[in-house]
């Protein structure tokens, strides 16, 4: 592979997408259709926090369905690819200073398996985990993106997937919900942002106020952004693979950082 690979953000909002043929799955499965085919995945995942960094280092990783009162039809799906040791291996060795670890005592969460099976959907390229370390602070998750960059040259694509807007509090199941004010005020201050390559913007998004709050009430899903953005070099553009936002507090913008 001649080229690095872009590296993505993927939303992967309701775990029922997984089932869905919409305009937002539809989307990623051209996205995905659209870029050199990687020797592995990495997935930084909304859904797996931790005390310390890991990264999952079994051959064959589970399908984890880590969510409540769905349909049976969901609990039956498996996306089971192999072979991603020895590319988990290559990121260990990578990230050895930072004290990062492997484990085998997770699998592949529903933030990577709902959204792989419609980008993959023959499973046949190698997957595996990073999680979030609940010790960090916001500039912390950034820096140890940036040291994920190298990645890219070695065919690994690196997805991050959680939702820059994600408040199930304040979500309404109406199809036609519309999107809450705050919702779209802090969607597009993240939006502008990345458009700009103000990361300080996205790193220090508290600074929004009330906004930020309600968009953001716990962190998990939107520090995978930092991760991707971090990765973004000189030259480097950020492209919307997809905008929106869902039952009035759930932003399924995707983003592209690609050359």
């Amino acid at each position: 592979m001649s080229e690095k690979l872009p590296v993505l953000f993927i939303a992967h909002g309701s775990p029922m997408n997984a089932l869905e043929n919409n305009d937002y799955t539809q989307s990623i499965k051209a996205l995905a259709q659209s870029i050199d085919k990687p020797k592995a995945i990495m997935v930084i995942s909304a859904h797996w926090t931790t005390k310390g960094t890991y990264i999952t280092s079994e051959d064959q990783p589970k399908t984890i369905h880590d969510f409540y009162g769905f349909p049976e039809e969901l609990y039956n799906i498996k996306y089971s690819p192999k072979g991603s040791e020895k590319y988990s291996k290559i990121a260990l060795e990578l990230l050895a200073k930072d004290n990062v670890k492997g484990t085998t005592s997770w699998g592949l969460d529903h933030g990577a398996w709902t959204v792989l099976r419609h980008m993959y959907p023959d499973a046949d390229i190698p997957v595996f985990q990073m999680s979030l370390n609940v010790l960090f602070n916001d500039e912390e998750h950034y820096k140890l993106g940036k040291k994920l960059a190298s990645l890219r040259e070695k065919g690994i694509l690196i997805i991050g997937s959680g939702n820059i807007v994600h408040n199930l509090r304040e979500i309404d199941f109406a199809e036609d919900a519309r999107p809450a004010e705050w919702a779209i005020e802090f969607d597009k201050y993240v939006a502008d942002a990345i458009r700009d390559k103000k990361h300080e913007d996205l790193i220090n998004y508290k600074s929004v106020g009330q906004a930020a709050a309600l968009a953001v009430p716990t962190d998990e899903h939107y520090l995978p952004l930092l991760y991707i953005l971090a990765m973004q070099e000189e030259g480097e553009k950020a492209k919307f693979v997809y905008e929106g936002i869902l039952n009035r507090s759930l932003s399924m913008r995707s983003v592209e950082i690609t050359s």
